[in-house]
């Protein structure tokens, strides 16, 4: 009996666990927040790549509606091309294109995942890095 809970406890632990990552946050966590982190940065220079916050700021400013960023961002986490880039050249400058997540993202997770970050960023009392200064991806 003491076996059979633990084996029925295990599974409902790694079920949690499956759950965890395949929900929204949990795939932006696992797949992106390596490089765009989901909070103000403390530390700038430790920056590998724009804020997430940052970013989406600057979509939600080229793209009005959600179906628009989240093709945007489908399209362009796939094939990343300066052209297509919603952030200013200082930007790119600093953290280069972002590497294509081909073979990383399957389609699926990527939408989930743009329409999560669509949803929750920037938070509604956002107004940049750099109060009254021009703008790029990191603010």
């Amino acid at each position: 009996m003491k076996t059979l809970l633990i084996s029925l406890l295990s599974i409902i632990f790694l079920s949690s666990l499956l759950q965890a990552n395949t929900s929204a946050e949990g795939l932006y966590d696992t797949k992106c927040s390596a490089c765009h982190i989901k909070t103000r940065p403390v530390v700038k220079s430790a920056l590998v790549a724009p804020p997430i916050m940052g970013v989406m700021r600057h979509v939600k400013m080229t793209y009005k509606t959600k179906e628009e960023a989240v093709k945007f961002i489908s399209e362009y986490v796939m094939d990343p091309q300066k052209a297509k880039a919603v952030c200013m050249d200082n930007k790119i400058e600093r953290f280069g294109l972002m590497p294509s997540q081909k073979g990383n993202l399957t389609d699926e997770e990527l939408h989930t995942i743009a329409e999560w970050i669509y949803d929750n960023f920037p938070p509604v009392d956002f107004t940049g890095m750099n109060e009254g200064k021009k703008k790029g991806c990191g603010n």
